[in-house]
């Protein structure tokens, strides 16, 4: 079977995702290991967020999906060089930008962690303390990202997608030497090795972090090469192109906001459950995060220099038609996997993270509240794309804003009650809304003519059917077999049981 150039390209992001998401689930089990659901892996995952909305805000989210379609629309008019001038102007305005907000971050910490409004304020004293003194340490990272997540962008818009997506596996790898060398005070080992130790305890996690955001720079730098890059030392803000830019990520810079927000609010109402609920929504995101990433976020990063190129050349036919297939191979995928996951994964999480039965059972509500939310993730990893592809950032911005809005009070209706899993429900039901919205107002003002009765339907069946299956077997093997055998042979089972329902949408997946 031949497979389009968009296909390959989402194969070989989600190969390279899946390799990422091996890294990460290993580096986050040696955490749990050796932290557990501890307040200390509390404060420090509360203190990841602020520096990670940063870099979501300028290169990582908000710059960079705002400066792609500008920067492939330079690179199909005009060739490399000025495509690399305006690359050049861009990062260098990136750069100053992240300097000075993370300076002030840095300044103005301990009312960020302590006031009733933000990121912390039911934890302890000795708690928040550490969280500032974390996040402090983390906004070195943040400034190398500034710089490597501008670099993402500018090889995806040359169409150039391996070391991009190489890039995340060696983020991972520098979080494992902090978890594995840094922090412990007793050496792991590996046969005959014993690695060393530096005891430096959850501050070690975050030195990883900083190497680790070395290395995400490091492995993109033979890609530039390649294509030519040559650095100019220009701001020009008054060049159209930069100032295109600039008005695009406008909007999507107040969108990363709102999404970011949605992670501040999600600790501020953890941080006043029992210890451990922040670290379980951490890693019940994480674990959601593996199949969205390796499904919805593949299609949407190949599709948007696609969808862009359609956009330029006025090719409504080929731009719809793409969205469509798009929305039938999410649908298929996203919603067997959802309860194939959800339902099934109870005996490994025991297996994998050692929390205990209370804290396991905590982690496995987590994950299935989340697993709610995988299809409209996904879609809006693409009807988002689609909207900046069209080099429209208002739609996003609107339907974010409504987003965090409700979440807010929805998180803050449902967290009492149901603790932990409340929050993750929420995030499932907001998120499903915002995408359903976006699709909804893409077809509005593209004019696009999407059928996809039929297969939703399919995968309707599909999900019930996986569920089924994957329910039925859990409840026969748990109580009379290892976990590794009682976790994965329902869930093949139930997925496998659901392939006849969605073969058509997988087979079009080769044609996307």
């Amino acid at each position: 079977m031949k497979l389009s150039r968009l296909t390959r390209v989402s194969l070989l992001l989600a190969g390279f995702f899946f390799l990422d998401k091996v890294l990460a689930f290993v580096r986050q089990v040696l955490i749990a290991r050796q932290f557990g659901l501890s307040a200390e892996l509390d404060a420090f995952n509360v203190a990841n967020h602020v520096p990670d909305l940063l870099f979501a805000l300028i290169s990582g989210g908000a710059l960079a999906i705002a400066f792609i379609p500008v920067l492939s629309e330079v690179l199909t008019r005009s060739g490399q060089k000025p495509a690399w001038l305006l690359f050049s102007r861009i990062a260098n305005l990136a750069f100053l930008v992240t300097v000075v907000l993370a300076i002030l971050v840095a300044i103005f910490a301990v009312p960020m962690v302590k006031a009733e409004i933000g990121i912390a304020p039911g934890f302890s004293l000795d708690q928040q303390n550490l969280v500032i003194r974390l996040m402090r340490l983390n906004l070195i990272a943040t400034i190398i990202f500034s710089i490597s997540g501008l670099v993402m962008a500018g090889l995806q818009a040359n169409q150039h997608f391996l070391l991009p997506a190489m890039a995340p596996m060696f983020y991972n790898i520098g979080q494992i030497i902090g978890v594995t060398i840094l922090s412990p005070s007793q050496g792991y080992t590996l046969g005959p090795v014993t690695l060393p130790a530096l005891g430096l305890g959850v501050p070690g996690l975050v030195y990883g972090v900083i190497i680790g955001a070395v290395l995400h720079l490091a492995i993109q730098v033979p890609g530039l090469l390649k294509y030519h890059f040559k650095w100019s030392p220009s701001l020009n803000l008054l060049d159209p192109e930069v100032k295109k830019v600039l008005r695009l990520m406008g909007p999507r810079l107040l969108t990363m906001l709102f999404i970011q927000a949605i992670f501040l609010i999600r600790d501020n109402l953890a941080s006043r459950l029992a210890a451990g609920a922040v670290t379980s929504l951490t890693y019940g995101w994480m674990i959601q995060q593996v199949p969205e990433t390796l499904i919805g976020t593949a299609i949407g990063t190949a599709l948007l220099p696609t969808l862009s190129e359609h956009f330029t050349r006025d090719e409504k036919q080929a731009f719809s038609e793409t969205i469509e297939k798009a929305l039938k191979v999410l649908l298929a995928l996203t919603l067997p996997i959802a309860a194939v996951l959800g339902l099934g994964l109870k005996p490994l999480l025991g297996l994998a993270f050692d929390f205990g039965t209370e804290g396991t059972d905590l982690l496995s509500w987590v994950v299935a509240a989340f697993m709610l939310g995988l299809f409209g993730h996904s879609l809006k990893e693409v009807s988002a794309r689609a909207f900046y592809a069209r080099q429209n950032a208002w739609i996003p911005l609107i339907t974010a804003g409504g987003n965090a809005l409700l979440y807010a009070v929805l998180g803050a209706l449902l967290y009492k009650p149901l603790g932990a899993p409340g929050i993750a429900l929420t995030d499932s039901i907001v998120f499903s809304l915002e995408a359903v919205v976006l699709l909804i107002l893409l077809v509005r003002v593209a004019g696009l003519n999407i059928r996809g009765g039929s297969s939703m339907l399919r995968a309707f069946m599909a999900f019930l059917t996986a569920g089924l299956i994957t329910l039925l077997g859990l409840r026969l093997l748990e109580p009379r077999v290892h976990p590794l055998l009682s976790g994965t042979i329902p869930m093949l089972l139930g997925f496998i049981a659901s392939l006849p329902w969605i073969w058509r949408e997988i087979k079009l997946l080769a044609r996307l």
